[in-house]
């Protein structure tokens, strides 16, 4: 169970008449209708340029649209402002990158639990217990006090997810997670989100190009020219 589950707060995906432009003024994304149920784990592809990254960046509040609503249960964060939108991803989101972003000099722990640096005192020792959770979850509990600059990629990756999940967020959201990978550590991958998306109800949206991943989602949507085929 999430944390936003044991709240009793349901937040489903509700995207309508969304629009990305760029600073240009190009039209990066059009979105007319996205619904996509709390707990669900969906997949997004399509060729490269064709907005996938933009429409995660979108939902995950990373990006504000040019016009149209993307809301996270009543959270309606394309009318939030940046700070607003920042607390929201605190409190309820689990954000991948392909290329891990994770700090070299600091241990897989202290990657792992670095929110515990910007958090409340109170909640402090409660996301340390979780990352540190979460490493043994991923089969790292051993390395946890070894730098991440030793760490294979898959290694890594499976830090970056650890870092995601510390603060017991309801989304999970994965841009290319496996991209880096070589293929048995990308499968390993794989089954890690879509097994930790599955046990606690969490939403899980991943976009990639790699089929294994696609092949463990509910649905997979496809994006092409800037508009997602739903």
């Amino acid at each position: 169970m999430s944390a936003a589950e044991a709240r009793g707060v349901s937040l489903d995906l509700q995207v309508r008449d969304l629009v990305v432009r760029s600073r240009e003024g190009r039209d990066l994304l059009t979105v007319a209708r996205l619904d996509v149920p709390a707990g669900s784990k969906i997949g997004i592809r399509g060729p490269s340029g064709a907005g996938k990254s933009t429409l995660l960046f979108a939902i995950a509040g990373l990006l504000k649209p040019a016009s149209g609503d993307v809301s996270w249960g009543e959270h309606r964060i394309s009318d939030m402002r940046a700070a607003e939108r920042a607390r929201f991803r605190r409190e309820n989101v689990g954000l991948v990158f392909q290329d891990f972003l994770l700090f070299e000099e600091l241990s897989s722990l202290g990657n792992a639990a670095i929110a515990a640096r910007y958090a409340k005192a109170s909640t402090r020792r409660s996301i340390v217990a979780s990352a540190r959770a979460g490493l043994a979850r991923l089969g790292l509990e051993s390395l946890g006090g070894r730098r991440v600059d030793s760490f294979s990629g898959g290694e890594r990756q499976r830090v970056a997810v650890a870092r995601a999940l510390a603060n017991d967020p309801a989304i999970i959201l994965a841009d290319e997670p496996t991209a880096s990978l070589d293929r048995a550590s990308a499968d390993r991958m794989v089954d890690d989100l879509a097994s930790l998306a599955s046990e606690s109800g969490r939403t899980l949206v991943a976009v990639s190009h790699d089929p294994a991943l696609h092949e463990r989602m509910d649905w997979v949507i496809d994006v092409v020219d800037g508009r997602p085929l739903v």
